[in-house]
């Protein structure tokens, strides 16, 4: 029997992970927040002190030993190091860092050795749902066209590697085209939006990708467009950023989502 109340731990506590624990502190049914992992102890530990009911800066291992669900939202490299103990303790991960997971697939198999559970939502994007409705039939294509403020992509290794500057552009400029699987690697914090496109689709390999930086958006935006023999979809979402350009507001919000739907007794969407 589903316990009636579930413990979510937080690992890190930057921009979305401070944005859901501010939520499950402020209340959502069925969910009690027991823990954070930050990488400045002291720093969270000051932070923390402003929630109405403070909860206790702890290791990966702590969050896997006390929580049910622990929310990953660092860094891609500090992947193995959170979700190892908590697949391993029959946890479920809810993932951000969905790129880390092409290169982890013995993850997934943790997961299922272990009777644990990876989730990764939404996030910044839009039409998941329709698009897993469409792989249970056949998906001829599936293309994704990100377009992001300069700021949101300086700094990618894969501009760095190439050398590829683009501060000083003046018009829209196409930096990438390739597939979601290179995508994840070139730009590890910006694209996860693609990799979880294409783990909900035709995969990696198959999800074609196009990125353009572009010096007059303030958004950071996506369309969508899927070829299947059940509908034909188009979608494009605007994002509006947080302080950091490279996370939109959504992202947190997708994650208060998913976890209020963990406790809820009524859930709506596939």
């Amino acid at each position: 029997m589903q316990k009636n109340n579930l413990v979510v731990g937080i690992a890190v506590l930057g921009t979305v992970g401070k944005s859901v624990a501010k939520a499950i502190d402020a209340g959502i049914p069925g969910l009690t927040l027991g823990g954070v992992a930050a990488r400045n102890k002291e720093t969270a530990t000051e932070w923390l002190s402003q929630l109405s009911k403070p909860v206790p800066v702890l290791s990966y291992e702590e969050l896997a030993t006390t929580c049910d669900v622990v929310v990953e939202c660092a860094p891609s490299a500090l992947l193995d190091e959170i979700a190892t103990p908590v697949l391993k303790a029959g946890k479920t991960m809810v993932v951000l860092s969905s790129g880390g997971l092409l290169t982890r697939s013995y993850l997934v198999e943790l997961a299922a050795q272990h009777g644990g559970r990876i989730q990764v939502p939404t996030g910044a994007l839009l039409g998941l749902d329709a698009v897993c409705a469409a792989a249970e039939g056949h998906i001829n294509s599936v293309r994704m066209i990100t377009r992001k403020p300069v700021r949101g992509l300086v700094g990618a290794p894969f501009l760095e590697e190439r050398k590829i500057d683009i501060s000083g552009i003046e018009s829209p400029l196409q930096i990438f085209n390739g597939t979601a699987r290179e995508a994840a690697v070139g730009f590890p914090a910006n694209l996860n939006v693609a990799v979880a496109l294409s783990l909900a689709g035709v995969g990696p390999d198959e999800t074609a990708l196009e990125i353009w930086a572009d010096p007059a958006l303030t958004r950071n935006t996506h369309t969508i467009v899927v070829e299947s023999d059940s509908a034909r979809l188009q979608m494009t979402i605007e994002n509006i950023p947080t302080e950091n350009p490279k996370t939109g507001r959504i992202t947190a919000q997708s994650v208060i989502a998913t976890l209020r739907k963990m406790g809820a007794p009524l859930c709506i969407g596939t």
